[in-house]
């Protein structure tokens, strides 16, 4: 595959964002991530929403226009225009457990003792990885795998699946030679 424009989406924790990166690096192209345009920036992060048309204005300005970009996230629900962009889409798979697994951790690096009983993300943090863990469940009313992949079946272009397992560098390779 030469370099294009893709869009990496999965679960949170799945190694959208890790592959997406490593691909633009690859590449030498710019990544973006969904997050940049959806969330407002706050501290603390990812509480305040950027309203749906500002942040496709935002993605249209930035990066759209490029010949070749990753993104990774999810645009589902609010970003399908972005779609008309895209060359291709990755979708990231892990088995769930190793993916909670890689969220827990994840968090703890980014807010350490915030996130434990009586810290001041503690609540915050409960409720996110409830969140997060509902992703398997068929009737889940959040995003979830049988979302994404009833969303996949309305991009008409070809999607790369991947278990994001191996190495990343051994993805991208999946990827490239595809």
């Amino acid at each position: 595959m030469t370099p294009c424009r893709v869009l990496v989406i999965g679960a949170t924790a799945s190694g959208t964002t890790t592959l997406a990166r490593a691909l633009a690096d690859r590449w030498s192209v710019p990544h973006a991530d969904t997050d940049d345009y959806f969330w407002v920036p706050t501290d603390p992060p990812y509480t305040d929403k950027r309203p749906e048309a500002d942040r496709l204005r935002l993605m249209a300005e930035v990066f759209l226009p490029r010949r070749a970009w990753v993104l990774s996230g999810s645009v589902m629900g609010w970003g399908e225009p972005m779609l008309d962009h895209v060359d291709r889409l990755v979708f990231c798979t892990v088995d769930p457990d190793v993916r909670l697994a890689r969220l827990k951790a994840r968090e703890s690096v980014r807010y350490g003792d915030r996130i434990h009983a009586g810290g001041d993300l503690a609540t915050t943090h409960e409720e996110f990885m409830t969140w997060a863990a509902g992703y398997e469940v068929s009737d889940f009313p959040g995003r979830s795998r049988v979302l994404h992949e009833e969303w996949m079946t309305r991009f008409s272009g070809p999607v790369h699946r991947v278990d994001t397992s191996p190495p990343v560098a051994e993805l991208v390779r999946q990827i490239v030679e595809s």
